[in-house]
């Protein structure tokens, strides 16, 4: 198999994740002060309440700006910071939105109440009633209210996930009717001609966004690369690989390590898109996919016949050779998780060590593929089998296993539990946040 070699970056280089982060701190931070400006220029009014409330009604417009960037899928962003930790952030701004515009409403209510002597319910109600766009305003905040309360942990945990995604889409309702409601009653909006300008260049460019990240790109890659299943092989009883051959495969930006949202386009699975990662490193010729039956719609795929059309988001993640920091590498893997980390073997230049944590000998899918290739490479493969407890993993136990642990740059990839106390022992051993990768494939965070 051919695959495209990364070298590794130069130690001086500047980490492509701190410049994406960087970039989008200096881009907010930017845009603070931008609204600040504009606030100032119309003027502020009598009363402090108001004030007040304007000013976090615009600081919570541009917070949904933001977020909507924050989760377009763009390329670039994903790449560098990786699509789990842009759906976090975009869950915090998420909450920063509600407690900005939970403080505009109050505060403007409660402002023009003092103004005219009627308490703030019915203040409220004669302001949706004769000021236009205020209704719209109330309709928008009640949405956020009920998104934000099913995206709190506890209503999380208790959801299905197609659930919480199908109340989550309302957002996009709630962020065009509070665009409306800022043109009809935005003094901030309308106080000059280049205020009216930034604001319709900060949601088009959010909006923008979306729809290029969301709905051109993906449209544009799969009409262009036409993907179908060339291959169904079973690896065990509850695992199996998927190969996906199409049209100018050597043109799809794809690395070792990312993974697609993979959408068959069967009567019973058109609509279901699932989180996979490529299981080996990208040749330009075919894509290959390896997923183990955890519910009805994974446990399906094995019967998937040869030609079906498939339709592929992506690629997503940067858990990627892009962000290597030393010449050699420690690839540790769980399970399941194996999948990026046998593509990312098979893409890493320099010498690596790899750790495949599972219960037992017949749960070590791909192990056959792994050996072969860490003897090609020049390796180091250890395979760890038993129980969770005693924990095969402790910082004593890496340490004896790879001695210059420290010098590596590890890559991570398995179940939650056993990600985290690996997170734990690697703290315990001293190596250094930034040469630790590791990506979790939680879409709705």
């Amino acid at each position: 198999m051919t695959t495209v070699q990364s070298p590794p970056a130069p130690p001086t280089a500047i980490r492509p994740r701190v410049v994406a982060r960087t970039s989008l701190y200096a881009v907010l931070a930017a845009n603070v002060a931008v609204v600040a400006y504009f606030f100032a220029q119309a003027g502020f009014a009598s009363n402090a309440l108001i004030v007040i409330g304007r000013a976090a009604g615009l600081y919570g417009a541009l917070l949904m700006a933001f977020q909507l960037v924050l989760v377009a899928r763009l390329p670039w962003l994903d790449r560098r910071i990786g699509m789990d930790r842009l759906t976090s952030w975009h869950r915090w701004t998420g909450f920063g939105i509600l407690w900005t515009l939970l403080a505009h409403v109050v505060f403007i209510t409660f402002g023009y109440a003092d103004g005219t002597g009627v308490g703030p319910v019915s203040e409220i109600i004669d302001l949706a009633e004769t000021t236009e766009g205020v209704f719209r305003a109330v309709v928008a905040f009640g949405i956020i209210l009920v998104v934000g309360a099913v995206s709190a942990r506890y209503a999380r945990r208790r959801l299905a996930y197609e659930t919480w995604h199908f109340i989550h889409l309302y957002t996009y309702v709630a962020v065009v009717l509070a665009f409306t409601h800022q043109v009809a009653v935005g003094t901030t909006f309308t106080s000059s001609s280049a205020a009216t300008a930034y604001w319709y260049g900060v949601w088009g460019v959010a909006l923008g966004s979306v729809a290029l990240g969301r709905v051109v790109l993906p449209l544009w890659r799969n009409t262009r690369h036409q993907f179908r299943v060339a291959a169904v092989v079973p690896e065990s009883h509850n695992v199996v690989s998927i190969t996906i051959t199409g049209k100018d495969l050597d043109k799809l930006p794809a690395q070792a390590g990312q993974f697609f949202l993979w959408r068959f386009l069967t009567r019973d699975r058109w609509w279901q898109a699932n989180p996979f990662s490529l299981s080996a490193a990208p040749d330009g010729r075919s894509l290959r996919l390896t997923a183990k039956a955890a519910g009805e719609g994974s446990a399906a795929l094995r019967h998937l016949k040869v030609g079906t059309r498939v339709f592929a988001e992506g690629p997503y993640g940067a858990f990627t050779t892009l962000h290597r920091t030393k010449a050699e590498s420690l690839l540790i893997a769980g399970g399941v998780g194996v999948t990026p980390i046998r593509a990312l073997l098979e893409d890493l230049e320099g010498h690596a060590v790899v750790i495949y944590r599972v219960a037992s000998d017949q749960d070590a899918v791909l192990y056959d593929e792994l050996r072969d290739l860490a003897l090609a490479k020049g390796a180091e493969l250890h395979l760890v089998t038993g129980p969770p407890v005693p924990d095969k993993l402790a910082p004593r136990e890496l340490a004896r296993l790879v001695p210059d642990i420290g010098d590596r740059d590890v890559f991570l990839c398995g179940p939650p539990p056993m990600m985290n106390a690996v997170l734990r022992s690697l703290g315990d051993l001293g190596v250094p946040k930034q040469q630790i990768h590791f990506e979790r494939f939680s879409l709705a965070g």
